[in-house]
């Protein structure tokens, strides 16, 4: 059997072990220490987020937003259907009915024309989903919140290194969230970010962030002594954590540019090779969009060419896997979702297909992949 291809393999930059016997030596292994500091004041000064805080997980830090947006029992939020389920959790947890857009057509990202006839009186927020690390258009949804007085929370969890019009995402919303997991682009495993662009939830971040309590307050010598103030919990991750990131971070650079490179190999090996084929549709990149090479996929004609696609590349000792299901079709969710169609989402759910994407993957490697894809398509 052929050598086998991973879908994800995670990049390691050769100083984590450095930083983290670093923070062993410091004897300061518990969440926000020095390594924290850094991580936090590298998004801070590089996008311009008024604050940042390192999370756990993307998850815990679109919570934070769930309780610093205030959200309540029958307080609608609009997300997309096509999303990860903590994008729904989050608000659902604080007791938000779930308000699902569809994706457009020509991308998995929420249609942004569908977004202002989904608003009611009790629309508190929206949180536009940057699928694989390209923009939504954020001026239209920003019109939007702004004449409906919403809130706007970026779920940038695939999204690090990448810009809209030549502003950062994460940057745009009133809050955003991103993730360090481990098939993300910068990784400590698992991990998160809450970026705060508007000030007026700064203070009460770092009080939800620190269990509720005033403590960052007492460690910065503004207060003899903290306490209970507020709800909250353990949002931040360990010393270890935030060394092993800050690692990654440091390489950040080199790592884009190293992504990059494998995006174009596989939109090279395509565009030439199923130029006048329509077996398969390729990643579009808005104009106002970067793209930050976060994943490669394509989206098959139908679920049945997926699974047969899936097969043939399994068999070859390639993992290539689908992505996400529809969560207005999910268990949880499908007796409390009103019926509507959203057809574009169930497309991706049935058609997208993501394809082997790491830093070491090889030239060699993926035109193995592309090989086989292309043959499938070329023998139907």
């Amino acid at each position: 059997m052929a050598k086998e291809i991973k879908f994800n393999w995670p990049y390691t930059t050769g100083k984590e072990f450095q930083f983290i016997e670093e923070a062993i030596h410091n004897r300061k292994l518990s969440g926000n220490g020095p390594f924290t500091q850094k991580c936090q004041s590298f998004f801070q000064e590089r996008y311009g987020f008024k604050k940042a805080l390192l999370t756990t997980s993307c998850t815990d830090a679109l919570e934070m937003c769930a309780m610093l947006a205030e959200i309540k029992e029958g307080d609608e939020v609009i997300i997309p259907s096509y999303t990860f389920v903590s994008t729904a959790l989050a608000f659902v947890r604080q007791g938000a009915n779930v308000v699902f857009a569809d994706s457009r057509a020509d991308h998995p990202g929420i249609e942004e024309e569908s977004i202002e006839c989904l608003i009611t009186p009790r629309t508190k927020a929206i949180v536009p989903v940057h699928y694989a690390g390209v923009a939504c258009d954020m001026d239209k949804i920003m019109t939007i919140a702004d004449k409906h007085n919403l809130l706007v929370i970026e779920d940038a969890a695939q999204a690090v290194a990448s810009y809209y019009k030549g502003r950062p995402l994460g940057s745009i919303g009133h809050l955003a969230a991103f993730s360090f997991h481990e098939t993300k682009n910068i990784s400590c495993g698992e991990g998160g970010l809450l970026a705060i662009n508007d000030e007026r939830f700064s203070k009460r971040a770092e009080i939800l962030w620190e269990k509720g309590t005033d403590r960052a307050k007492f460690f910065r010598g503004e207060i003899d002594k903290y306490g209970w103030v507020d709800i909250g919990s353990s949002f931040f991750p360990s010393e270890i954590l935030a060394a092993f990131l800050y690692a990654q971070l440091l390489e950040l650079e080199n790592i884009q540019q190293e992504r990059v490179t494998i995006w174009n190999r596989y939109h090279s090996k395509f565009s030439h090779s199923l130029l006048n084929s329509d077996s398969i549709q390729l990643p579009f990149i808005p104009p106002y969009a970067t793209n930050n090479a976060h994943m490669f996929y394509i989206i098959c004609k139908s679920l049945e060419a997926r699974n047969n696609l899936i097969g043939k590349l399994k068999s070859q000792n390639i993992h290539a896997v689908f992505h996400y299901l529809s969560l207005h079709r999910s268990t949880y969710y499908t007796d409390k979702y009103n019926g509507s169609t959203l057809e574009h989402a169930d497309r991706y759910s049935e058609c997208l297909l993501r394809l082997p994407f790491y830093i070491g993957l090889s030239e060699i490697e993926i035109n193995l992949i592309c090989n086989e894809i292309i043959a499938e398509q070329r023998a139907k």
